[in-house]
């Protein structure tokens, strides 16, 4: 009952720089708020959809605490080795990766009593397979929580990049740009009617918001993240032999901005979505 007094984390271990990290920056906000609302019970079976580099899989397994069992599913086979890294010196005993993605869960039907995804379920390959899923697996009853940022999402760069397209004449670019868009972030009431028709009742819905802000968008563009999560996909609606020039505009025009402004700021809309199963 007091093993945690044989705790003994060295602050100048190497293991330990190298894991610390339990809110990355841009999972925090939206997993800050999900954490918030989960409905916290004993002796429940969770899973945690799209747990990345761990965030909020290790902290919901600790908050629950020992008597509850805590899946966490995802394919990114690197951060999963991490993460179990993680888990091993944290000493976390009530998790299991599953290795696999969420539109084919390996888990029985009406098992899990709480499913939590922290802007994961909005970035699956088949939004529709992957709600199947989850209403299969899920307890009649069970809270289905989840957190997903919005169509706006960093609306400051695209309303640049679409007018620098209009410029340029280059309008199967645009159609591209808008494609892009609606893949990866649904509007809330198309998304909210498809979790609907997957029988799950939506009880409430939060909307938060958080901002990036940059000196200019030199700046912006060469941040680490922003070059991790989001420039491939922006590179991918332009012609390789036109992005030089279409991202120079793009920069230019940021600059300007954040000359006469001050700053340069990309606003990150989202909501957290709290549901049942019916």
């Amino acid at each position: 009952m007091t093993k945690y007094l044989n705790s003994n984390f060295d602050l100048n271990s190497d293991k330990l720089i190298i894991l610390l990290d339990e809110l990355p920056l841009w999972s925090a906000p939206f997993g800050l708020r999900l954490l918030e609302n989960i409905i916290y019970r004993k002796t429940i079976t969770a899973l945690d959809i799209g747990f990345g580099l761990g965030f909020p899989l290790t902290e919901l397994a600790m908050r629950l605490g020992d008597t509850c069992k805590v899946y966490g599913i995802d394919p990114w086979e690197a951060a999963i080795k991490r993460v179990e890294r993680k888990i091993e010196f944290y000493g976390i005993k009530n998790i299991e990766i599953l290795y696999g993605v969420s539109e084919n869960i390996p888990l029985p039907d009406n098992s899990i009593d709480l499913i939590t995804s922290n802007n994961g379920i909005n970035n699956v390959e088949n939004l529709d397979e992957t709600l199947s899923e989850c209403a299969r697996i899920i307890k009649s009853g069970g809270q289905f929580v989840q957190t997903v940022n919005l169509n706006t999402t960093m609306i400051e760069f695209y309303d640049v990049l679409e007018n620098v397209l209009i410029d340029l004449k280059m309008e199967a670019e645009l159609k591209k740009m808008v494609a892009h868009i609606y893949e990866k972030r649904k509007p809330l009431d198309e998304f909210i009617d498809l979790i609907k028709s997957h029988d799950f009742s939506v009880e409430n819905v939060i909307s938060d918001n958080f901002e990036y802000q940059f000196v200019d968008g030199t700046t912006m563009l060469n941040h680490y993240f922003i070059q991790l999560a989001f420039l491939d996909a922006w590179k991918s609606i332009i012609p390789a032999d036109k992005q030089i020039e279409v991202f120079t505009q793009v920069e230019k025009i940021i600059n300007q901005k954040a000359e006469k402004d001050g700053i340069f700021k990309l606003s990150v809309p989202f909501v957290l979505i709290d549901c049942v199963k019916n």
